[in-house]
């Protein structure tokens, strides 16, 4: 631990994290920032790339973590057109009652050289 440090926070998508939470939390680590673009299992192997993620159970260890190792812990959920924008009440529904923030996140349609303005949702 580094003295003067208020926040040592991690962003993952949750795949490693029931396995590796015990050493981050005891190297200081107390906020959590989870990348959860969907509730929807084919949708969240399609992004992480990984067949057999079980998404339900990822999502239950993730908060239980979070409320658990008594971290700060907030999702992070980027709103696609096309692909997820029918899902925003769903995650609002999903962590309503529990100690978790919610952050739903534009969509940033650049993909390295041009803009992608057809998956872009600029409002709900």
């Amino acid at each position: 631990k580094l003295e003067g440090l208020k926040t040592i926070a991690v962003t993952t998508n949750g795949i490693n994290l029931s396995r590796l939470l015990p050493r981050l939390k005891e190297a200081g680590l107390n906020a959590i920032n989870i990348s959860l673009d969907t509730l929807l299992p084919a949708k969240f192997e399609f992004i992480v790339r990984r067949k057999g993620t079980n998404l339900s159970y990822k999502a239950t260890v993730l908060i239980l973590a979070g409320m658990l190792c008594l971290l700060y812990l907030q999702v992070n959920c980027v709103v696609m057109r096309g692909f997820n924008e029918d899902e925003v009440l769903d995650f609002v529904d999903f962590t309503k009652d529990l100690p978790v923030d919610v952050r739903f996140i534009e969509y940033m349609p650049f993909d390295g050289k041009y803009c992608c303005f057809e998956t872009e949702v600029s409002s709900l």
